[in-house]
């Protein structure tokens, strides 16, 4: 990803320039690294009421006859419970990957269901689209691709008065699209991005929830930047469609907020942004603003309630604005998120709190925001100064070699703005803080921490001089870089004192 050059370093005088430029090239390479990270998932819906009245009945696997039999009742039944009796008894057996391979040999199976599950009886509509949906959560292939003949009728149940029905689709389309491109292709012309659109203006929080599910699965295909995603003229394209601005409506920090459909759309604003199709547009109508406010809500919430949800919501919103600010876009508004500088990085540190103690494994999230905040901001710098944060910034460097490169990039964030920065970061806890982070076994840990030792002692004079007499160069002597980095040491410090 990214790899130290070995041996002497060029003249001081391009040092900061090339340290900038090295950090923006690991930089982008963790951006890319962000953006190829999918949440590929499938959801299993099922009627709690239903489980609970059902529990005393055991699942078993079904032969092809049982299937048969199941299917020859669910159709010529002589009464309408007997036939949804049959329809029971066949999605219970569907949750057993053996009956479900069995199920799709059987020929005329699939269009037995289909067929069942466009009568005019609502109660065979339901049952047969809770087998469809059974199947749609195999890790099967071939059973998916099976479900091909229903995915049509489930598109256009989506514009129906049942909220439960419209739900129950939008769950197995969602787990359909994800895994099959030919469902997709098939999907796609039909009008999938509009029919989805509609649906976004349902009053139901159900509905809403399914539907950030079925549209986040849509927007991780592999072909969602050139043929789903693309802005054009007619509402067949995502960014040509309402969603966004609905979307952005949906994040609006507020009572009527429901973090479980929040959630589902941070995620399909985090796959449209990762796309890098238009985010100028997403800017444009307000994406940074609502992003930025709603990172204050979360700050907010976390301190009042014991939530263990609401780290759910917190990566997906600190993955947007992270990538959201790496587009010239965001400059052209002020990419300072349209609120103060201090109350954005206070926030910051409440959730790397928050998350330090919930959920450690997306500190770096929250420090990636960080550095993208603090990299061509003083004043992002300045209110990290100002609010005393550089202490606990620095105790987070035992949390782990990850979260140690990105804190010690941001402390070089800060360094490079110049001496009056410096002078406010040298010496306090981070001299001794340097000398544990130079002991370290990770090469990148070491190699970030001379980074930042070359802007302190570029720019604050005392700051050699106090290193290696504290040191006595102990720290150093313990990787490969000894003999090369004590020259440069040396003449650093002369540069400081005489320069």
């Amino acid at each position: 990803m990214w790899s130290r050059q070995r041996g002497r370093l060029k003249p001081l005088c391009c040092g900061v320039e090339e340290l900038r430029c090295r950090r923006r090239e690991r930089e982008a390479a963790l951006r890319k690294a962000r953006r190829e990270q999918q949440l590929v998932s499938k959801r299993l819906l099922r009627d709690e009421a239903l489980e609970e009245a059902e529990e005393g009945c055991v699942a078993v696997i079904f032969g092809e006859a049982e299937i048969q039999q199941f299917l020859r009742l669910a159709q010529r039944g002589t009464e309408e419970k007997e036939r949804e009796g049959a329809l029971v008894s066949l999605r219970r057996g569907l949750q057993h990957p053996e009956t479900q391979q069995t199920f799709i040999r059987l020929e005329g199976s699939i269009r037995t269901l289909v067929g069942l599950l466009t009568s005019n009886q609502a109660l065979l509509q339901l049952e047969a689209a809770r087998c469809l949906h059974e199947l749609s959560h195999s890790e099967q292939s071939a059973v998916v691709e099976a479900c091909l003949p229903a995915t049509s009728y489930l598109l256009t149940y989506l514009s129906g008065h049942s909220s439960d029905f419209i739900e129950l689709c939008l769950y197995t389309l969602g787990n359909l699209i994800v895994e099959s491109e030919a469902v997709r292709r098939q999907l796609l012309p039909q009008g999938i991005v509009p029919a989805l659109a509609a649906c976004i203006q349902s009053p139901h929080l159900t509905v809403l929830e399914a539907l950030g599910y079925a549209l986040s699965q849509l927007l991780q295909a592999k072909e969602a930047p050139e043929k789903i995603i693309p802005s054009a003229s007619t509402d067949s394209s995502v960014l040509g469609s309402t969603l966004p601005q609905h979307m952005l409506q949906l994040l609006q920090p507020g009572p009527k907020l429901n973090l479980g459909v929040a959630v589902e759309f941070a995620w399909c604003l985090h796959y449209i942004i990762c796309s890098q199709v238009n985010n100028a547009l997403l800017i444009t109508q307000g994406a940074l603003s609502t992003l930025g406010l709603l990172l204050l809500d979360l700050a907010g919430a976390v301190q009042r309630t014991e939530d263990a949800g609401l780290e759910l919501l917190a990566c997906p919103v600190l993955r947007c604005l992270s990538n959201l600010l790496t587009e010239a876009a965001a400059e052209a508004v002020g990419g300072q998120l349209q609120l103060r500088d201090e109350r954005v990085v206070a926030a910051l540190f409440i959730l790397l709190q928050f998350l330090l103690q919930k959920q450690p494994s997306l500190l770096p999230e929250g420090l990636w925001l960080l550095n993208n905040l603090t990299a061509n901001s003083p004043s992002f710098c300045t209110s990290l100064l100002s609010l005393d944060l550089i202490e606990p910034l620095l105790h987070l460097l035992s949390v782990s070699n990850v979260v140690s490169v990105l804190v010690l990039t941001v402390l070089c964030n800060v360094a490079e703005k110049g001496p009056a920065y410096c002078q406010r970061l040298w010496p306090g806890p981070l001299l001794s803080s340097l000398l544990d982070t130079l002991a370290f076994s990770d090469t990148e840990v070491v190699g970030q921490s001379l980074e930042l030792l070359q802007l302190l002692f570029l720019y604050q004079p005392g700051a050699a001089q106090a290193f290696l007499q504290q040191s006595g160069l102990q720290a150093l002597q313990r990787h490969e870089e000894v003999a090369q980095l004590q020259d440069r040491v040396h003449a650093l410090q002369q540069t400081a004192l005489h320069g």
